[in-house]
């Protein structure tokens, strides 16, 4: 990716609802950044890394629109443990 921060992919399905966002590895996203295009096109399967060293298989035939964004503060699908944020006992 061209800014390394940007490493959310952030999938609107075709059933509408809120999306699903997912913390990919910097490689990862560098690799899909790459065939986002083609898999959105043909409506293919691809298992992306994510940050938490686990897998997860998107059939791009079910997602309307995808882009890269950077994490929210909130957890998402595989991201890694981080350190609290705001308040903390």
């Amino acid at each position: 990716m061209t800014e390394a921060n940007k490493n959310a992919l952030v999938l609107h399905l075709t059933t509408g609802g809120e999306p699903l966002v997912y913390a990919l590895t910097e490689e990862s996203a560098d690799a899909l950044a790459r065939r986002l295009h083609k898999l959105m096109t043909a409506g293919e399967v691809y298992n992306p890394q994510l940050e938490d060293e686990s897998r997860v298989l998107i059939n791009f035939a079910h997602v309307a629109a995808a882009h890269f964004d950077e994490l929210p503060p909130t957890r998402v699908y595989g991201s890694a443990k981080r350190e609290p944020r705001g308040f903390t006992r």
